[in-house]
């Protein structure tokens, strides 16, 4: 009697392992199947962005493309724009005045004449003095102009900007004022400030209607959108 009771207890301790074990594989399989879920569900977020950062870095890299030739382009108007209406511009502006001094005067052509051999630091330089000299000369708006166009050959945008911008303030209604907010956009886009020179194209467009220099603004706002 005694040996059945205790073949009795071993077998229902064999059955309590069994039923274990199979419950531990059971639990163990639902763990692993839901794991192999999880993976295949991270792998498909993984793909979907990869995929999406590829179209952005295309469409990144064609507008990078279509602004790297527009500043080719707007760097070629820097002799166009900077070049005195007297000396066989487009004439759109009229002639530039001329001062009744003859030294005042003379000191503005001499900076002309090194803006014209691309001497553009001494150009910086000599209408820097021009402009402290003779802040009130009726030449001072175009010899701003000039020293902003100066600055933006040297690549110094961030002086360009505020030489640009601080004529445009001060003469608003000047013929070259327009002319010197499209060099202030190139600036801003030279420094990759697309919003800047969307805003300073838009207002070109707006306040300088009928001009060149708002006809071109206008053909360069959709490579900025």
């Amino acid at each position: 009697m005694r040996n059945k009771t205790l073949s009795w207890r071993a077998a229902s301790s064999c059955l309590v392992l069994i039923g274990g074990a199979l419950l531990s594989q059971s639990t163990l399989a639902f763990t692993d199947d839901e794991a192999r879920k999880a993976i295949l569900e991270l792998r498909q977020q993984v793909k979907t962005m990869n995929e999406a950062n590829q179209r952005a870095r295309i469409q990144l890299s064609d507008q990078i493309e279509m602004l790297g030739q527009e500043i080719v382009r707007l760097r070629g108007d820097i002799e166009q724009l900077g070049r005195p209406a007297s000396s066989g511009g487009s004439g759109a502006r009229g002639a530039d005045p001329r001062s009744q001094d003859p030294r005042e005067q003379a000191a503005f052509d001499q900076s002309i004449e090194s803006f014209r051999k691309a001497q553009y630091k001494e150009t910086i330089q000599n209408l820097t003095a021009f402009l402290t000299l003779y802040p009130d000369s009726a030449l001072a708006p175009t010899a701003q102009f000039y020293l902003g166009s100066s600055r933006y050959a040297m690549k110094d945008f961030k002086g360009a900007i505020t030489t640009l911008q601080a004529m445009v303030q001060k003469f608003p209604t000047e013929p070259r004022a327009a002319d010197a907010l499209l060099m202030v956009a190139s600036c801003q886009i030279e420094l990759n400030n697309r919003p800047g020179a969307k805003a300073t194209l838009q207002r070109i467009v707006k306040e300088y209607k009928g001009t060149p220099a708002a006809d071109t603004a206008a053909k360069r706002l959709p490579l900025l959108q």
